[in-house]
């Protein structure tokens, strides 16, 4: 037997001629793959009714080999088993790429995490309690994930709303054939581990004045970045990657996108005249136009700056400030002093303001009532009363 590809016009033979030759094809208007063999002395070809080159070799081969019927004939060739790794590469293909540039990342990091953890050629639908299990217990121990250090429960979390994300998809989503991929999630129904107390640090005022205070001994980006983070309440991510044609200086707005937006939401927002200073001052720094970053690398003007050298440039004004380093005080810790701060607004607003598409969200992450706050509260409570 023998089998060779025609790369200019991307043909597969395999087989022999006179005997089992077959050869496959796309189709030139449909992109779908095409079986052609012959049968009594005629030519007959059927649509394999997929795009998937490496399938279609195989299926060749196969029914080159008499493994498989005459595509011809009633009994249709064998789909191929689902394994893992070709789960996780349709929804890395079909889902990931409408999703955030954080939570894509995210996706392929997982995918990759849980192929090492349960097996490339793993079927998806023998997945158990016994792996999810595993799983958490190995993940927590820090024997698997990218950083091989242990982590808290809401990262487990995470990760495993991911692997449920993929598996619901796959139960509700059909081949080219019309048959489902999953006949059903089989982790469906398991508990989620979450952080019983988890570590949601508010920013002080006073804090905030200190790093402000040391700011420009570190870097002018960084003080621009930490007066953005502080007046317009956003995510360091999306601030990192704000461009020139994204601020309205006359207007007095700022276009958040919806790429450089965790949650893909894009919205407009006013912003403060301290906010319209700190972009003035970058303007100064830094006098580009159109697409250019506001932010940009201290080695590649054309590129934003990285998470890395914010967060590495938090940590040393942190030192500077005289700051006793607390677990869970960083970039966010300036977004939930926003939420805080302006709790007495409508969460319509706030939500606007922040960048949340959910109100839940802001009441079950973000704000934090203080004493001063608590006790004006009951003081309006009493004049009301009196």
């Amino acid at each position: 037997m023998m089998a060779r590809t025609k790369r200019s016009r991307r043909s597969y033979g395999a087989g022999e001629w006179g005997r089992n030759r077959v050869r496959i094809f796309p189709d030139p208007k449909t992109g779908l793959f095409q079986i052609e063999w012959r049968e009594n002395g005629r030519r007959l070809s059927r649509s394999l009714r997929h795009r998937d080159w490496a399938r279609a070799k195989r299926q060749a081969d196969q029914f080159a080999a008499g493994f498989i019927d005459a595509p011809s004939g009633k009994a249709e060739a064998k789909p191929e088993p689902l394994t893992l790794e070709r789960l996780f590469d349709i929804y890395g293909k079909e889902v990931t790429p409408a999703k955030g540039a954080h939570t894509r990342q995210h996706d392929r990091t997982s995918m990759r995490m849980f192929l090492r953890f349960f097996g490339r050629n793993r079927d998806p639908a023998t997945l158990s309690q016994r792996d999810w299990d595993r799983f958490i217990r190995e993940r927590r121990a820090g024997r698997i994930g990218p950083s091989g250090r242990p982590v808290a429960d809401r990262t487990v979390e995470y990760d495993l709303k991911f692997l449920i994300a993929v598996l619901n998809w796959g139960s509700k989503s059909r081949d080219e054939r019309g048959r489902l991929l999953l006949d059903r999630n089989p982790l469906r129904g398991l508990r989620t581990p979450t952080e019983k107390n988890p570590t949601r640090v508010v920013l002080a005022e006073e804090e905030y004045r200190a790093l402000l205070k040391v700011s420009r001994r570190v870097d002018w980006r960084f003080r621009v970045a930490l007066v953005l983070a502080h007046e317009t309440g956003h995510r360091i991510g999306a601030i990192r990657q704000l461009r020139w044609s994204d601020v309205d200086f006359e207007g007095g707005t700022i276009v958040w996108r919806a790429e450089h937006d965790k949650s893909g939401f894009e919205h407009v927002t006013p912003v403060t005249g301290e906010a319209l200073d700190a972009l003035k001052e970058a303007r100064s720094w830094n006098p580009s136009t159109g697409d250019a970053p506001i932010l940009p690398a201290p080695r590649s003007p054309s590129a934003c700056m990285g998470a890395a050298l914010a967060q590495g440039w938090w940590d040393r004004a942190e030192k500077l400030a005289g700051l006793e380093p607390k677990p869970g005080r960083g970039w966010h810790s300036l977004r939930r002093k926003f939420a805080s701060d302006l709790m007495d607004q409508p969460l319509k607003v706030l939500c606007q303001l922040g960048g949340w598409k959910t109100a839940k969200t802001v009441l079950r992450c973000y704000q934090r009532a203080d004493e001063g706050q608590l006790r004006k509260a009951l003081e309006d409570r009493r004049r009301a009363r009196g």
